[in-house]
């Protein structure tokens, strides 16, 4: 299914999506790993015991990714030109192996590009929540998104 055009979003409009996913060690270990992040509150799950959260963490940028992931299908699929950039990411509770992730997408702001007429900014504040309905991690993106082409 297709993503939205520059047209089609309204500020304030909510997505709920529907994805949600189940976070697990080999994905906390494999993208650790992947991204050469040896930290070992995500890695080492003695050293990650002796802390104050007593298990690992799971590693925020893959939650970050996940977050967004989940909004594309309902959003941007094919209608997006590039994020422009992410702002006031943050991460208030901590997800941890076996939390499952679900999240929303409001549209804060739209505006026309200065520099191409077929094109527009969306900005999106994204949320995703675990299985208890807290909100683990936040962000703001800016998308240059397609507008709907012209009929010739």
């Amino acid at each position: 299914m297709p993503g939205l055009h520059y047209e089609e979003f309204t500020e304030g409009q909510l997505f709920e999506h529907a994805l949600s996913r189940t976070v697990t060690e080999a994905d906390n270990m494999t993208f650790s790993l992947m991204t050469l992040n040896p930290q070992p509150l995500h890695i080492d799950r003695h050293f990650a015991e002796s802390t104050e959260w007593g298990q690992p963490l799971f590693n925020s940028l893959m939650t970050l990714g996940i977050m967004i992931g989940m909004s594309v299908s309902d959003t941007t699929l094919g209608t997006t030109i590039g994020n422009l950039g992410m702002t006031e990411v943050r991460f208030p509770k901590p997800v941890f192996h076996g939390d499952t992730l679900r999240s929303r997408t409001r549209v804060i702001a739209k505006r026309e590009s200065r520099s191409r007429s077929d094109a527009g900014l969306v900005e999106f504040e994204h949320e995703c929540l675990n299985q208890r309905g807290e909100i683990v991690a936040t962000c703001r993106r800016m998308a240059f998104m397609r507008k709907r082409p012209v009929s010739s």
